[in-house]
């Protein structure tokens, strides 16, 4: 009976650490949302009144409609769709919202009634801005009222297999859009990510992430060569697996002043 007394112990110590996701959930205040079946909110608990934009929006309306930005409109749909499908468990979705830019790790479930029909659904969400983000640059612009400072994120939240990984900034190589989601590469290979490449780019440290196409982000860190061929531009990055990134006309000039390169460089590439 010893060694599993021992493993108990051990799983404790590791729930309490204060990287594990059990210590933090468990320090976390949960939002609670119920919606009737038509997606209209029908109440809240006092965490989401303060968390989400309510003072404007009484008497309240519908969640989709009246409570998210146009961005996460499509996201939110897709949770609640994921819900009301019998075979699937939705997955968790992170969802950036300007309250002010905060980041939610949101999930829904579907209420039913005892003939399993569909009365309406609970939203519960967590705010994790403090994990996965840290304060914006000292040197960045002053904040104001019209342009608030964005804190800078640290881990990005990705999901596999209906888990939430949390992956350092600094192992991305690079990130690849794919409509309102993006793909989140490392040296492991890809992951999912429910934030779009717009509010990444807003977020990640500029000095390091560069936007070189609509649909990619690079780390300058893990360029290896730059490519032209018949005028185009391509970035190889760093890996055992050569993997090479477009670079839009717009962005090269930008690309080789943050490499340091210049224009003459690129000309005679």
């Amino acid at each position: 009976m010893a060694p599993c007394k021992h493993a108990e112990a051990g799983a404790s110590a590791s729930a309490s650490s204060p990287n594990s996701w059990l210590y933090l959930l468990e320090r976390f205040d949960v939002g609670v949302v119920n919606l009737d079946s038509q997606l209209h909110v029908i109440g809240m608990n006092d965490f989401a009144r303060r968390s989400l934009p309510v003072n404007d929006k009484l008497p309240f309306g519908k969640i989709v409609t009246d409570f998210h930005p146009e961005a996460a409109k499509p996201k939110v749909k897709f949770l609640l769709g994921q819900a009301e499908c019998p075979v699937n468990n939705a997955p968790p979705m992170a969802m950036m919202i300007n309250m002010p830019e905060r980041v939610l790790l949101i999930k829904v479930s579907k209420i039913a009634d005892m003939q399993g029909q569909t009365t309406g659904y609970t939203l519960v969400f967590y705010d994790i801005t403090d994990v996965v983000s840290k304060d914006a640059d000292s040197n960045a612009p002053a904040e104001s009222a019209a342009h608030p400072v964005k804190r800078q994120l640290r881990k990005i939240p990705t999901i596999k297999q209906n888990r939430v990984l949390l992956v350092d900034v600094s192992h991305v190589s690079f990130v690849r859009s794919e409509g309102h989601y993006t793909w989140i590469h490392t040296s492991q290979g890809g992951q999912f990510c429910n934030i779009t490449i717009g509010d990444l780019e807003s977020r990640l440290d500029p000095n390091l992430f560069l936007r070189v196409h609509r649909s990619y982000i690079v780390n300058l860190s893990q360029v290896d060569e730059i490519v032209r061929d018949d005028g185009r531009i391509t970035l190889r990055m760093m890996g055992s697996t050569p993997v090479e990134i477009p670079v839009s006309r717009s962005s090269a000039a930008r690309l080789m002043e943050h490499l340091g390169l210049g224009d003459t460089t690129l000309a005679r590439a």
